[in-house]
C-alpha cells in the first residue's frame, strides 16, 4: 500500500481531445500507472497516475491543460473473489468515506499479479492504519477458521 499523486484533467467532450493529450504524453515518455475516464455532459475527466509526475506536469503545463493534484492511496487487489469489496467494507467499518475509487492496469511483467485500486478517501491517514490493521487481522481470522487437511 502506498500513496501516489493523481492528476486529473477536464477536457472538452470532442473526438480527439483524449487522444492528443495521451499523444502529448506518450511522446515525452509518460507512462500510467493508473487511468480512468468518465463523461460529465459536454466534458470529460480523465483521472491517471502517471509513472513519472514531473513529466506529465510538464506536457500538461506545455499543452495549456489545466489540472489538478490529489493525492489518493494505491492498495493492492488480490486476485480473488470479493477482494474490493472487503476494502469498501473495512473502510465503511472505520467510518471512511470513499469519494471514488478505479482500478490500475496490471503491472507489467508481473503475469499473476493483482491490479492496484486507487481510492480516494476523507482522511488518507487513517485509511492507510485501517487497512494496514485490518489486513493482517483479516488474513489471520481466515486461518484460524480452516480445518486441518486430515481431519476426521
Amino acid at each position: 500500500m502506498e500513496t501516489a499523486k493523481q492528476l486529473s484533467v477536464s477536457l472538452v467532450n470532442k473526438p480527439g481531445r483524449l487522444a492528443a493529450m495521451l499523444n502529448a504524453l506518450h511522446k515525452e515518455k509518460v507512462g500510467f500507472r493508473a487511468l480512468v475516464v468518465m463523461d460529465s455532459g459536454d466534458r470529460g475527466t480523465i483521472r491517471f497516475i502517471p509513472d513519472n509526475y514531473e513529466s506529465a506536469m510538464k506536457v500538461l503545463k506545455q499543452n495549456n491543460i489545466s489540472y489538478e493534484m490529489t493525492n489518493v492511496l494505491l492498495v493492492e487487489i488480490p486476485p480473488q473473489p470479493g477482494a474490493f469489496r472487503n476494502i469498501c467494507q473495512r473502510l465503511a467499518d472505520n467510518h471512511l468515506n470513499i469519494d471514488y475509487a478505479y482500478c490500475s492496469f496490471p503491472q507489467s511483467g508481473k503475469v499473476k499479479a493483482g491490479v492496484m485500486g486507487v481510492f480516494k478517501v476523507n482522511n488518507l491517514a487513517k485509511a492507510q492504519r485501517v487497512l494496514q490493521e485490518n489486513g493482517a487481522l483479516a488474513h489471520r481470522e481466515k486461518l484460524v477458521g480452516r480445518r486441518p487437511i486430515h481431519a476426521r
